[in-house]
């Protein structure tokens, strides 16, 4: 028995929501730019000393850049280690400024 183009299209439909359910099946792939900037932000907004200031994230292939001011070292430090942790993140720049 042939298969036809319209049970073959509903097939892969089915197969497509499949994987859309069942994400432990489907393969993994990274997480786009603006999802890890956009987690990146939250946690850097979440974190207690970080929180108030005015700190931005943006993402290119994976690795994000950390741009604004700090008043201190430390902070700066506690950025990166933030940015670092969050999940897709491949790597971690900064361009943050120590000081007033």
């Amino acid at each position: 028995m042939a298969i036809t183009p319209r049970a073959c299209s509903r097939r892969f439909a089915a197969a497509l929501l499949a994987a859309a359910l069942l994400p432990g099946c489907a393969p993994r792939r990274p997480a786009d730019d603006l999802s890890l900037s956009t987690s990146v932000k939250i946690e850097l907004l979440a974190d207690r000393q970080l929180g108030t200031l005015r700190l931005d994230a943006s993402t290119l292939d994976g690795v994000v850049t950390l741009s604004g001011t700090v008043p201190t070292q430390a902070d700066a430090d506690r950025a990166l280690a933030i940015a670092k942790r969050v999940r897709g993140v491949r790597g971690v720049q900064s361009k943050l400024t120590v000081g007033k």
